[in-house]
């Protein structure tokens, strides 16, 4: 089987590394351009999918928008049989979703038609779902409306990180995938048309959605803390300066007003309460800083017991 494999991110290497180790023939790798990365933004950064790619000697291609006569002629002349896309970074047009004889394939993060769109990852944790997993479907122009081939559920784990269930879900997507395609081959595949109805979203991250609101409950704000967590941080604001906060669980014990550090301590992290409970925080990054630990921030005198964080 002739794939064409579309994807960008770390989340996209592990299905590019299962095709390839299972011996399917990948005839092309579309991702986004390399961008420039650093402070000075002088230096370009490939995607890791490229770098996968280049490595087993697999043509590349690397449009601005995957689009436009020239551009669908390139694809046309490798001769897939089904395309793959995982978190390529662009809504692929009609004519290239069609141009496969077996179409076009995606990996999404959640159980669809659950948490369609752009952060799955990230809203199941904040939103406090218990389980999701990736779905296999078939794409179409609508948001991740297609029909799906394959399911398959996971539980999100206490205190587990947006960072975290993304490399299980990368890894899980890509035994999905292989199984999935196993299966068209056998002419075995059987595809489900999704439940509009009880379809949910999770849009695009917005820089407003990251910020930390200490007057809600404990297990909320920790929620939220870890569905940014490693990327793009919450923050929060304190004597003006912003401070992206990491690594949070609920804690026991002392009371306060919402924002106010209660304690910080090597061990413990730094304890800051919340309109109900208080929560427990790893690790700090503030504005300019490196991330670090709460209790190095305090002895540069960033931060002391009693201080209090902008509510929200």
């Amino acid at each position: 089987m002739r794939v064409l494999f579309w994807g960008t991110p770390d989340f996209a290497a592990p299905a590019l590394r299962a095709l390839i180790g299972e011996g399917f023939d990948v005839v092309g790798v579309v991702t986004q351009p390399d961008r420039p990365v650093g402070r000075s933004r002088s230096r370009l950064e490939a995607p890791p999918v490229k770098d996968i790619a280049e490595h087993e000697n697999i043509p590349v291609l690397q449009p601005e928008r995957p689009r436009g006569d020239g551009f669908r002629a390139q694809v046309a002349a490798l001769e897939p049989d089904v395309s793959v896309v995982v978190a390529y970074g662009h809504l692929l047009p009609q004519d290239v979703i069609d141009l496969p004889p077996l179409g076009t394939l995606n990996i999404h993060a959640s159980l669809l038609p659950l948490l369609r769109g752009a952060a799955p990852i990230q809203a199941a944790i904040r939103d406090g779902l218990t389980e999701t997993g990736v779905s296999i479907m078939r794409m179409v122009q609508q948001l991740d409306a297609g029909p799906v081939l394959l399911r398959q559920a996971t539980p999100i784990y206490d205190d587990e990180t947006a960072g975290e269930l993304s490399l299980r879900l990368s890894e899980m997507g890509a035994g999905a995938l292989i199984e999935t395609l196993a299966l068209l081959e056998l002419g075995a595949a059987r595809e489900e048309p999704q439940d509009d109805a009880r379809a949910t979203y999770a849009p695009k991250i917005e820089r407003d959605m990251t910020r930390v609101d200490w007057t809600l409950p404990a297990d909320a704000v920790a929620r939220l803390v870890r569905a940014y967590d490693p990327r793009p941080g919450a923050f929060a604001t304190l004597n003006g300066v912003e401070v992206k906060v990491f690594s949070a669980r609920v804690a026991a014990g002392a009371r306060g007003a919402p924002g106010e550090v209660l304690a910080v301590d090597g061990d413990a992290g730094m304890v800051v309460a919340c309109g109900a409970g208080t929560v427990q925080l790893g690790a700090v990054q503030p504005s300019g800083k490196r991330r670090m630990d709460p209790a190095d921030w305090m002895r540069g005198r960033g931060v002391a017991v009693g201080q209090r964080f902008d509510a929200a």
